[in-house]
């Protein structure tokens, strides 16, 4: 959850992965995983902005 929330509040995967300071394959894959865990899509977006889908919001609203 905590690298979505960062994925989110800097707006790409990247920038995420700056601020945490792991690799972007690891924001990439844990995000993947936590999609796949819930079986729904919480992100979309190019390489250069992420935008939340309504599951996403719905999501991170009730965490």
């Amino acid at each position: 959850m905590i690298i979505l929330l960062a994925a989110i509040g800097t707006g790409s995967l990247s920038a995420a992965s700056r601020k945490l300071r792991i690799p972007l394959a690891t924001v990439s894959r844990r995000v993947s995983e936590l999609e796949a865990f819930l079986n729904v899509r919480l992100l979309v977006g190019g390489t250069r902005k992420l935008a939340l889908t309504e599951a996403g919001r719905g999501y991170v609203a009730s965490y």
